[in-house]
């Protein structure tokens, strides 16, 4: 039995005959630290998608996005990002809290490459990258457990049309959040959001899904 593959994956590797190749791709491609050439491209991505884990194990899968440097490689075994304003329920960082375990899935759509890193995640208030991100609320740390790169076949290849006006920088004010004016919020809004409070009703178009 692997030390690595579980139990599912080695079943599904034999009914395939993937076993040794997956065997040799441990082997050769899936590291315990970040390489430079990871760091670099990691660094230079401006989003990515965080999939955490609940006290009960279930799975929560979430986009984060800013500016290039969005994540930055602290060390070759340390990642940190911020935790930004969103809709208040604090669904990852709050998994991160009850159970650290996270995978990060990182993709660069115009160049069709990706990147995978696990490991295990902590929720710091007062770290000293704060100031790296304007208006981060927190910094999650990743000690990262393996990081590989990801076939690239079934990556979409699209270019980035305009950054997120809403991403926070420090030489403009950030604009407000559409989605704060409903109507549906207006009474339970925190108290640095609370002059927001309106009585638009249009949720889809609050969301862009109309």
């Amino acid at each position: 039995m692997s030390e690595y593959f579980n139990e599912g994956q080695i079943k599904l590797q034999e009914e395939f005959d993937t076993r040794r190749l997956s065997d040799r791709m441990e082997a050769t491609i899936i590291q315990s630290v970040i390489s430079p050439f990871d760091a670099q491209f990691i660094e230079e991505q401006n989003m990515f998608f965080l999939a955490t884990v609940d006290d009960k194990g279930q799975a929560n899968c979430s986009y984060k996005g800013g500016s290039k440097g969005l994540v930055k490689v602290v060390d070759e075994t340390t990642l940190a990002f911020p935790i930004y304003d969103g809709n208040g329920m604090f669904m990852s960082a709050g998994n991160i809290i009850v159970n650290g375990e996270v995978g990060m899935l990182f993709i660069d759509f115009n160049r069709q490459a990706r990147v995978r890193v696990n490991g295990t995640a902590t929720v710091v208030k007062n770290d000293e990258l704060i100031s790296n991100w304007p208006e981060s609320l927190m910094v999650v740390r990743v000690k990262v457990r393996e990081t590989f790169p990801n076939c690239p076949r079934y990556i979409h290849k699209m270019n980035l049309v305009d950054e997120s006006a809403f991403v926070p920088k420090s030489d403009c004010k950030t604009p407000d959040a559409p989605w704060k004016k409903l109507e549906m919020v207006a009474d339970v809004l925190p108290k640095q959001d609370a002059h927001l409070a309106g009585n638009e009703q249009d949720v889809l178009s609050a969301i862009n899904r109309n």
